[in-house]
């Protein structure tokens, strides 16, 4: 003889099921006494046994809810104009006083555009680079006229920049001959390609400061929030004059006449090293 108090078996029921079972015991309330036998197809070789129906969340029209996820999908939010205006770069240029041995961090929207920035330090503080070399996987023609702009004004004696090989192949007949054009002048810049994924700017001011700017920002705008470090440390600046410079000497892309003293020493130390 069967126990009055059976232990009801688990039966794990589909969705789509349970959503047809929902739909068919909403639709019997409505019906009349004489309309209340349905048929709710063929499910199986089983026996549905009572379900408590407040257990369960359901959409409408049998329509499906997302499955429950700890892990969701990343939102995006639309920026603001204002923050992608070069008057941001000139605000943060402002701002900051570099002193001897001083360093200062920065986080900025995606929108900054770093480029900008070099630009707005080197007029507004009215810096005069010995020398300046930058860094980067990739920049635009914004930040080549910008460039352009401190050549023009005198701001920068010798301008290098190391850039990485997927760009250069990627804008082999747009970018890179538009940086050849509008950068190589008076025999002022450099530019050389290897495989490089670094984003450092460094130059040596007439007042003998040796400033590096290193970080996470690209010379043009990533859409991604950025960090960047600004100080002035001889230290840094020399090992990073050092690493890229042998770089520059190895990858060039702009063939230089040899000075007549750096011939003659070229000259002199054969002769006397043989």
């Amino acid at each position: 003889m069967q126990s009055k108090h059976r232990k009801k078996a688990k039966i794990v029921l589909t969705r789509q099921t349970l959503c047809l079972y929902l739909q068919k015991a909403r639709r019997k309330e409505t019906m009349t006494t004489n309309e209340t036998d349905f048929d709710i197809g063929d499910i199986g070789n089983l026996d549905i046994p009572d379900l408590d129906l407040d257990n369960f969340d359901f959409l409408p029209g049998g329509s499906e809810e997302p499955e429950p996820c700890r892990y969701t999908k990343p939102v995006l939010r639309p920026m603001r104009s204002d923050q992608v205006l070069y008057k941001n770069a000139i605000d943060l240029a402002k701002d900051i006083r570099l002193d001897f041995g001083q360093r200062i961090d920065c986080i900025v929207n995606g929108s900054f555009i770093f480029g900008d920035f070099i630009e707005a330090f080197v007029t507004t503080h009215n810096v005069k680079c010995k020398k300046m070399t930058i860094s980067t996987l990739s920049f635009s023609q914004e930040n080549i006229d910008s460039l352009r702009n401190l050549l023009d004004g005198n701001f920068i004696d010798e301008l290098n920049i190391v850039t990485s090989i997927y760009f250069y192949n990627y804008e082999i007949k747009s970018l890179i001959p538009y940086a050849y054009k509008q950068l190589d002048r008076d025999n002022k810049f450099q530019l050389a390609v290897a495989g490089i994924h670094t984003k450092t700017t460094q130059f040596e001011t007439l007042g003998g400061r040796k400033i590096v700017m290193h970080g996470s920002s690209d010379l043009r705008s990533s859409g991604s929030l950025e960090q960047f470090c600004i100080e002035e440390n001889p230290q840094l600046y020399d090992f990073y004059d050092e690493k890229f410079g042998a770089i520059l000497e190895k990858y060039a892309t702009i063939r230089k006449p040899i000075n007549h003293s750096k011939l003659w020493n070229e000259i002199t130390k054969k002769k006397f090293n043989d």
